[in-house]
């Protein structure tokens, strides 16, 4: 377990990430993150946006179900 200190930055607030933890969480400085609370009432901090994962997930399942609709329009 990795504790991180909250510091200011600038007139915010924030917390610094050591290497290890941008290494498991596979961010890079400059990167943005999401922090999202889960069913359990913990959080996770996640390197990608969690509404685009709901939006492709959509998409993924109407591709599947519309495979035939798609091949037409394609043509």
């Amino acid at each position: 377990m990795l504790t991180l200190k909250v510091t200011t930055v600038w007139s915010s607030a924030g917390f610094i990430l050591p290497k290890e933890a941008m290494a498991f969480v596979k961010v890079q400085k400059g990167d943005t993150v999401s922090l999202t609370e889960v069913p359990d009432g913990s959080y996770r901090l996640t390197p990608y946006d969690p509404e685009f994962e709901r939006q492709m997930s959509h998409a993924e399942t109407i591709m599947q179900e519309d495979r035939e609709i798609l091949r037409a329009l394609a043509k």
